[in-house]
């Protein structure tokens, strides 16, 4: 029977052949140094470079590197749910292969981990200024927003880079999670928890997975997998709606006694462009919640795993956690770095 290591590494990773021998030269002496038994569980989300071929060649000198490669593209946080739910290690760390995490802070969050008896680890950037303007300002926008609508227990730019305690992920693994937001998620858990801090680095090589049309997704998926806000702002809205158009009849009666009314295009125009649009942003925000409805009911994987460097035999020795409630990922979510 498999012994458990001290640590696993998850490593989602998509289309990165430009970066990963880089990420690799600096992943594994860190590892190495640490003294305890640890494995990097590289999660091959259906990349269409050489990637899988580089992560085959990586193995042959690297033992302690394994491989899991899904069936299809299912997304960063489909990527990252495949590597957590199949880690070995009492520590479960996940970093992205970009190189913007330096891998030499797992060595702190480990440390940290085990002198103060923690589950939980954050990464906290402190220094974002190898971001653009627009993505500070986006990612400020999205953690203020999570803030104010989930709690404040969840750490302001802290990602997906974390360190997990096998407590925590077999949490994370009962969880019935159809779009899981890890970010959302693991401070929701409430165990004991710590921060590292460190100064975020520019991508070593190849181009950002996450354009501005995902951030939006992670944010509609974060707010809609964590509250009804929005479905008490479309009330709000309806109301507010309600109560302009009844001004705006008392306000039409009255310039009619008073002989001062002007028939006109454009006020009845406005008035149709305006309920027309609230009508339908409160569709939309319905819309929302009814299609994580769906996407539940139709029961899908998170992932399907087409390979696995680990024999089936090493994979059945760890318990199974309680069945998880899948879903059908979206492409388009992958490598979230807000």
């Amino acid at each position: 029977m498999r012994s458990a290591p001290t640590l696993s590494v998850v490593v989602p990773i998509y289309n990165e052949e430009a970066v990963l021998p880089s990420f690799a030269e600096r992943l594994r002496p860190v590892l190495d140094g640490l003294g305890e038994s640890y494995e990097v569980v590289a999660v091959d989300d259906g990349s269409r470079d050489a990637t899988p071929l580089m992560l085959a060649a990586m193995r042959r000198s690297w033992p302690q590197l394994r491989v899991i490669r899904l069936g299809r593209n299912c997304g960063h946080q489909g990527a990252l749910t495949a590597g957590l739910h199949r880690a070995y290690g009492d520590y479960v760390a996940s970093i992205d292969a970009d190189l913007q995490d330096p891998p030499e802070v797992l060595a702190d969050m480990l440390r940290l981990a085990q002198t103060e008896s923690l589950d939980i680890v954050y990464g906290v950037r402190t220094d974002r200024t190898t971001d653009t303007i627009f993505k500070r300002w986006t990612a400020g926008a999205y953690y203020r927003l999570m803030r104010s609508v989930v709690g404040r227990n969840v750490p302001s730019q802290a990602g997906d880079f974390r360190l997990l305690s096998r407590a925590t992920v077999d949490v994370l693994r009962q969880l019935p999670e159809n779009r899981p937001v890890y970010r959302l998620l693991v401070p929701w858990t409430g165990l004991p928890s710590g921060e590292v801090t460190y100064v975020r680095e520019r991508r070593a090589a190849g181009e950002s997975k996450y354009p501005l049309s995902k951030m939006i997704r992670l944010a509609l998926d974060s707010v809609t997998g964590f509250t009804a806000a929005p479905l008490r702002v479309a009330t709000w809205l309806g109301l507010a709606g309600m109560a302009t158009c009844v001004l705006l009849a008392l306000f039409t009666i009255f310039a009619y006694f008073n002989h001062s009314a002007v028939p006109g295009w454009a006020s009845s125009m406005l008035i149709t462009v305006f309920l027309g649009a609230l009508q339908l942003l409160c569709l939309g925000l319905l819309g929302e919640y009814v299609a994580r409805i769906y996407v539940s009911a139709q029961g899908r994987p998170n992932y399907f795993v087409g390979y696995d460097s680990a024999s089936e035999a090493e994979i059945d020795d760890r318990p199974a956690a309680p069945v998880i409630v899948p879903h059908q990922a979206d492409p388009d979510r992958m490598a979230p770095t807000v």
